[in-house]
């Protein structure tokens, strides 16, 4: 009896081995991932990989331990905080662009009052300057306004894709152009294949003295000749996730609409702790009336010689600080789309997490209950 009951123990034994066996696997299975279901992370790589073992035969995802998932859950958090940090900060900077608009806004309602009346007076004269004249079209210097950093989204590879397909008219049309670029990044990209004749940054805060310097560069190029328009491409800021890259044309001005240009302002508030804005349209500035018996102390045409410069870097000043809020927006967008997926990868990862851990307990126990039963 006692050589019979051997191997029958013996037997039990290795049958109850093979059913903790299976069971483990079927836990296991039930506890892992494919490897298509989890994409490679941005922050610290692949989580499951799979390698061939044994004779190159490939036996499924290879789980990460669960100190690396602890490291990575950390690096996530931590970049999520960055992430979200920068998004206060761009939208700390959206409001003191918009209220570097509005504080400009009285002068340019002012001089625009005054270019009207003086439109309007010299109407009957048959009034010539040379920022007004149009002329034959040979070349066209093209001025190209994007963000000096990257993290905002498609916001820089828009403006360049617009430029780009302004590059291809041109060049269809068979008129030359040179590139004035204000903002690193599209100098960066320009100056290794296009003839960039002047390079600016363009700032978080875009100041009256730096459109002054940059108005002045393109007034010269102009009167004396080198270029006989030139097209300012920048992005209209229309809401925070949305953004219109533009082009319009600077110079030679245009007298029929300088004196019935509206305005539309932007001002970002918070509300329930989420950030919106709201669109107002500033109705155009009327033109002044001047009385038909004042007398100017200078002739007329002279004053709106003098006022027409003026105009112009005040319509470069508001284009550039547009610019601006539009790539901050896409800033805020962008961090606010980073910081989500953070969120959502740290779910991911602290459900694999948990799911490996219990995968390991249950292993534990059942190895305890075959010890005990053994």
């Amino acid at each position: 009896r006692r050589s019979g009951a051997a191997p029958s123990r013996a037997m039990a034994k290795s049958s109850l081995v093979c059913l903790v066996a299976l069971a483990c696997a079927s836990a296991a299975a039930a506890f892992s991932l494919a490897p298509s279901a989890l994409s490679p992370s941005a922050f610290r790589g692949g989580a499951i990989s799979t390698r061939p073992v044994g004779r190159g035969i490939a036996v499924g995802p290879v789980m990460a331990s669960s100190k690396e998932l602890r490291e990575r859950v950390d690096s996530v958090k931590n970049t999520k905080k960055i992430t979200k940090a920068m998004r206060l900060v761009a939208a700390a900077k959206v409001r003191r662009a918009q209220d570097a608009v509005l504080k400009t806004r009285p002068f340019s309602e002012t001089l625009q009052k005054v270019l009207g009346g003086l439109i309007e007076r010299l109407k009957k004269d048959n009034f010539d300057s040379p920022l007004l004249n149009e002329r034959p079209v040979n070349k066209i210097l093209l001025v190209i306004m994007t963000g000096d950093r990257g993290l905002c989204g498609g916001y820089n590879a828009y403006a360049i894709k617009k430029a780009e397909i302004r590059i291809k008219e041109l060049k269809e049309q068979g008129i030359d152009f040179d590139i004035v670029t204000i903002g690193g990044k599209g100098s960066q990209y320009f100056s290794k294949r296009y003839n960039v004749i002047a390079k600016y940054q363009m700032g978080n805060a875009p100041t009256a003295d730096e459109a002054t310097a940059i108005a002045d560069s393109l007034l010269a190029s102009y009167l004396s000749g080198e270029a006989d328009r030139v097209e300012l491409l920048y992005t209209r800021f229309t809401s925070l996730i949305a953004s219109e890259p533009s082009i319009r044309t600077m110079l030679p001005l245009n007298p029929t609409g300088i004196e019935t240009e509206g305005d539309e302002i932007f001002t970002m508030t918070s509300k329930d702790g989420k950030f919106e804005v709201q669109a107002s349209i500033a109705e155009p500035a009327k033109p002044e009336e001047f009385p038909k018996d004042m007398i100017f102390e200078q002739d007329p045409e002279q004053i709106l010689s003098a006022i027409l410069p003026l105009y112009f870097n005040g319509q470069l000043l508001r284009q550039m600080q547009e610019s601006v809020a539009s790539e901050l927006a896409a800033r805020m967008t962008a961090m606010q789309a980073a910081t989500d997926n953070a969120t959502d990868l740290i779910k991911t990862l602290t459900l694999q997490l948990n799911r490996q851990r219990q995968a390991a307990i249950t292993q534990e126990i059942a190895e305890i209950v075959a010890g005990a039963n053994s």
